[in-house]
């Protein structure tokens, strides 16, 4: 029987499906209890076992228990571990992470667990893999394990802590109410929630924290999209003043290494909003349990040390899974379990398969209609031949419109000829600006300009004239894909695919449930606007 888990990555919470996190936690489950209990026949049948099995550990940025609970794990399973050593690897010497990943798989790797600054990491390097594989022969393409990329996800810790909610619930998935305390900017934890949460039938999220470290719009939306009810307070004090207080608390540290210097200027100000005090201890409702993905800081914690030795004291179990959680995960990629898995797997393909046989560049019937002047306010003449794109960017502001005006120019390539471009507004909305732009001349236009113009003047229509009329008109919507295109390019720094990296991970830009773009490595969400490199 195949085994749906072998080889399988996990970059984002979403690379696994409900169902198959429900079944890698009863396995999780089964095991605690085994090792509690000393099952030693139960535990063997979790291990991978074999000496020639290659696990490689490569962490960029600082970690404790991520890195140790997985190399724990390694452990566990009697398999070959492996550490690079970044201060002293060709990083240094300017190396892609492309090449370095793709040599390690040539050394009987199977399993890469990878923390580091640059969001999408995992994603392009399972990318690469595959390719780099199929070239080489090799008989198992590496998997990639996120062990914490930038600002954007932490799959695996959600993992363990969605087991240990769960876990605190009887194994209950029926609802939660949790509260989200602390940087939720930079918390890639909270993040990563705005997809894990939905193994719960029901979720209620309270986001607790000032401004300044407020939940990103994008995951913010996420949620809501997920059909979570969100609340948002800008503190704990706050929050406890109302009545509806959740018995799940999930706290963050303000992350001060990933600020500017404005905003650690009053860090005593932002640290004070999202630090439990004593004297909120009657203000929480019987039964509550906090929870931290740690560290904490010895300094300034926001689950001070007061704390440990109450029935508050969820955050070190928390911890504890996390070993657990990683065994089971190394074994289902390892196709050492799961061969009795019988739900769902995650099809991301499946997902936007709606969305991707759109069509995007209609043809409607131009009934033969003169260029007259009298459609424009501008004092624009009707042309002979040539196109005239009409319609961008409607209901913007004109700085906005021709801004962008000049970004269609580019991209369309139609700086040289004659012809003009506008901001306009019709007899019939006087108030409402609008785009045009006209050029004169001959144009075969061929699917793949009318894709590029669809991807950089979403909304606008296009018209073909001839001897005065319109003989043909196109209408242009927002594509479900914008991809393929050397002038797009994510704007998120930190994101493998973005130029600076120089990581050669091509833009990709998915259409949301909202209308806008949002990349695939890093997640980042765009307007069609935004995206152009020119």
């Amino acid at each position: 029987m195949t085994n749906p888990f072998m080889t399988r990555s996990l970059t984002i919470i979403d690379d696994l499906s409900i169902e198959e996190r429900k079944f890698l936690f009863e396995k999780t489950h089964l095991l605690k209890k085994a090792i509690q209990e000393n099952d030693t026949k139960t535990i063997d049948s979790f291990r991978i076992n074999d000496p020639d099995f290659g696990i490689y550990e490569v962490f960029l940025e600082a970690s404790t228990r991520t890195r140790e609970s997985f190399k724990n794990a390694a452990e566990f399973h009697h398999i070959k571990l492996s550490s690079l050593a970044v201060e002293s690897s060709s990083f240094n010497k300017g190396e892609s992470y492309a090449d370095t990943f793709n040599t390690l798989s040539g050394y009987n790797n199977s399993i890469f667990i990878v923390r580091s600054k640059l969001e999408g990491v995992c994603k392009w390097l399972e990318d690469e893999a595959k390719l780099f594989a199929i070239r080489n022969g090799l008989k198992r393409k590496p998997a990639f394990i996120n062990a914490g990329d930038g600002k954007h996800e932490h799959p695996t810790q959600e993992l363990l802590d969605e087991f240990t909610f769960i876990e605190d619930k009887n194994f209950s998935t029926d609802s939660i109410h949790i509260a989200l305390v602390g940087d939720l900017y930079h918390g890639r934890t909270v993040h990563s929630k705005a997809d894990g949460l939905l193994i719960f039938d029901k979720v209620k999220v309270d986001l607790i924290a000032p401004d300044d470290l407020a939940m990103p719009a994008n995951y913010k939306n996420k949620m809501l999209e997920n059909g979570f009810e969100v609340r948002e307070f800008s503190s704990i004090e706050e929050y406890l003043n109302q009545s509806d207080v959740a018995k799940i608390w999930y706290f963050t540290r303000p992350q001060l290494e990933r600020m500017g210097e404005r905003i650690l200027k009053k860090q005593d100000e932002l640290r004070a909003t999202i630090t439990f005090r004593k004297e909120f201890m009657d203000k929480v409702p019987k039964g509550t349990k906090f929870y931290h993905p740690l560290p904490r800081h010895r300094e300034h914690p926001t689950i001070p040390t007061f704390l440990d030795e109450t029935e508050l004291n969820g955050w070190e179990r928390q911890s504890i899974n996390g070993m657990y959680v990683r065994i089971v995960l190394l074994s289902l990629v390892a196709g050492k379990v799961g061969a009795d898995f019988k739900g769902k797997i995650a099809d991301k393909a499946a997902k936007r398969k709606h969305i991707t046989e759109e069509e995007y560049i209609v043809k409607v019937d131009p009934k033969n209609n003169a260029v007259e002047d009298e459609r424009f306010s501008e004092g624009v003449r009707p042309i002979q031949e040539g196109i005239v794109i009409d319609h961008i960017c409607r209901g913007d502001d004109p700085a906005t419109i021709r801004r962008h005006m000049a970004n269609i120019i580019k991209v369309a390539g139609l700086e040289s000829g004659k012809g003009g471009e506008w901001v306009s507004t019709s007899k019939k909305d006087p108030g409402v600006f609008k785009g045009i732009i006209f050029r004169p001349g001959k144009y075969e236009l061929s699917r793949a300009w009318l894709k590029r113009l669809a991807a950089v003047a979403a909304g606008c229509t296009l018209n073909i004239i001839k001897d005065g009329k319109i003989t043909e008109k196109y209408r242009t919507h927002l594509p479900p894909r914008i991809y393929n295109f050397d002038d797009i390019a994510c704007k998120n720094e930190d994101c493998i695919s973005h130029p600076k990296q120089a990581e050669g991970a091509p833009a990709i830009f998915y259409r949301t449930h909202d209308n806008q773009y949002a990349c695939q490595y890093c997640g980042a969400v765009h307007t069609f606007k935004d995206i152009w490199n020119v």
